[in-house]
């Protein structure tokens, strides 16, 4: 019986995270607001991808704006707003992802009349994002070489949910003795309908693609 009824309420929990979801793409979209969950574990470089990105839109004369999630500080919040990035931060305490909820609180504080892009940084897991889309357009995973080039199949989840698959940090693998031809193949295989852009953002390399592939230019 137990079992039965955290079955029963995990289903509930997902089906209201998801009627929230919904809720929230159709504001963003009614307000013209492209929107991105860039999810990822920590240390793939998230952030600066984000920075690299807004700053990119901003010289085509667009207006991004930040919600950056962690479990606890502001960090990567301060980041984004000293680049004059529009940035909310969300603090989930003991919780390790944003959920539709606490975007839509989030979204509430975001000034959506001064953006016309909305980024939102997911808390660095690779696990608990994935049963909780939050209303985005596209949904990417952020992997660095760093974390070695088995990380895909660990962690197949939160791949199967991404439009969008990252390897970052790519100039980084001859160091590291990792394989970019195997993230690909494991990528392609775990997802095969999504793209799989390789990117350097510390050095800006496929950031452009990137943001193709994003949908944003």
């Amino acid at each position: 019986m137990h079992q039965l009824v955290t079955i029963d309420m995990e289903k509930d929990l997902l089906e209201a995270n998801r009627r929230l979801a919904n809720e929230n793409h159709r504001l963003l979209k009614a307000r013209g607001i492209r929107s991105v969950d860039l999810m990822g574990s920590i240390g793939s470089g998230k952030t600066l991808l984000i920075e690299r990105i807004s700053m990119l839109l901003k010289d085509r004369g667009h207006r991004p704006g930040v919600i950056t999630g962690d479990v606890a500080g502001d960090d990567d919040h301060k980041r984004v707003s000293a680049l004059g990035i529009p940035a909310v931060n969300v603090n989930t305490g003991k919780e390790c992802h944003i959920d539709a909820h606490l975007a839509e609180h989030a979204i509430e504080d975001m000034d959506l009349g001064s953006i016309d892009v909305l980024l939102i940084e997911n808390v660095g897991n690779l696990v608990c994002p994935a049963d909780f889309p939050l209303g985005t357009d596209k949904r990417a995973v952020v992997i660095s070489v760093t974390e070695g080039d088995d990380m895909i199949r660990k962690h197949p989840v939160i791949f199967r949910e991404a439009d969008v698959i990252v390897i970052n940090k790519s100039d980084l693998a001859g160091v590291m003795e990792v394989d970019l031809d195997v993230l690909k193949r494991d990528a392609n295989t775990v997802r095969p309908n999504s793209r799989v852009i390789v990117t350097d953002a510390k050095h800006g390399v496929g950031i452009e693609e990137l943001m193709e592939a994003l949908g944003l230019i």
